[in-house]
């Protein structure tokens, strides 16, 4: 079992495992010689070129773990949603949810009919990662799916899917259910094909107050995490959660995944479960080495070799990011935890 696995589980491992958000991305001068002039749908939904951005970012940064190289959106488009990524703003929705007779329209297609790519995907990830290597499946949460299905973009303050939600409750509950059992048919077909864990995106939700996480989006999620193959262990992420965590704890997933604004140890003594994930700011990253690795000891210093803590940050890796400093990180996080 990797050491990966191994804390996964809460188990002891010779080292702190470490992989990184985004650590296959545009701060790569490999990254972007392999996407070259290819859209990014193009880039996400091809199966040999989205191998191959997952083994580089693993083989050069020497990380305890890839992940399968995609985006959040993709699954959205056999539903029915017209998806295109465009340059300066990001994904766009050309058709977004507005009004009740939107979610009655959206299909629910088979994971493997509709996004078959994902599978071959993994497959050949598999045939190239290192037995020492675990491989982390991936998909967005039901909230944050709806939020960009009715917003059509990104948002700053999701005034489009809260005032959906607010305002058409039993078209929003439809809607979570319908993403809810495609997300759940998309990562179980990802792990049916090999994929190690997996990993719940929950980028937006940090907008909704307890209340109406509990209300409008924790039942969907239940439903989700108890719909997953129990086979391998389910990360549940999301950022500017504070207070909402032992809330998101109880939907069911193994374990949290931490942003950076919280203090690791006591937080996960708060949620109380067996492992935890992260929490250094990605931002940390873009500065001097030396404060890289302040940054790092300080996390570690503050688990206190706790056994079930895999290093990560509380977010992506931004494009300003230099390599060297991600090396840095991870070679100081095996060596001083050995």
């Amino acid at each position: 079992m990797t050491s990966f696995l191994k804390a996964c589980r809460g188990e002891k491992t010779d080292y702190t495992p470490i992989w990184l958000n985004r650590q296959a991305g545009r701060y790569m001068p490999e990254y972007h010689k392999l996407k070259g002039n290819r859209s990014s749908l193009e880039f996400f939904t091809n199966p040999e070129l989205a191998a191959q951005a997952a083994l580089d970012a693993q083989r050069i940064l020497d990380v305890d773990a890839a992940i399968v190289f995609a985006d959040l959106l993709p699954i959205l488009i056999p539903m029915g949603l017209k998806l295109d990524y465009v340059a300066g703003v990001g994904p766009v929705i050309d058709n977004p949810i507005r009004d009740p007779k939107d979610v009655d329209a959206l299909q629910l297609v088979p994971a493997q009919e509709g996004t078959g790519y994902i599978a071959e995907t993994v497959r050949n990830i598999l045939q190239e990662l290192p037995s020492r290597a675990s491989l982390i499946g991936f998909a967005g949460a039901p909230f944050t799916l709806a939020a960009y299905a009715i917003e059509g973009r990104g948002s700053q303050n999701y005034t489009l899917a809260k005032r959906f939600m607010y305002k058409h409750p039993e078209s929003w509950f439809s809607l979570l259910d319908k993403l809810s059992l495609a997300v759940r048919d998309y990562l179980n077909l990802q792990i049916n094909s090999g994929v190690h864990a997996v990993q719940v995106f929950d980028s937006w939700v940090g907008c909704l107050a307890s209340y109406e996480y509990f209300k409008y989006v924790a039942p969907a999620t239940k439903s989700l995490f108890s719909g997953i193959h129990s086979s391998v262990p389910k990360i549940y992420f999301a950022t500017g959660n504070q207070h909402l965590l032992v809330s998101m704890y109880e939907t069911g997933p193994d374990f949290l995944a931490l942003d950076w604004r919280v203090p690791m140890a006591s937080t996960w003594e708060k949620i109380g479960c067996p492992a935890i994930q992260g929490n250094m700011d990605p931002i940390a990253l873009c500065a001097d080495p030396e404060l890289v690795l302040s940054h790092a000891k300080r996390i570690l210093d503050d688990v206190g070799g706790r056994p079930g803590h895999i290093f990560n940050l509380g977010h992506g890796i931004v494009p300003q990011t230099p390599v060297d400093n991600v090396k840095l990180l991870v070679d100081y996080v095996h060596s001083v935890t050995r």
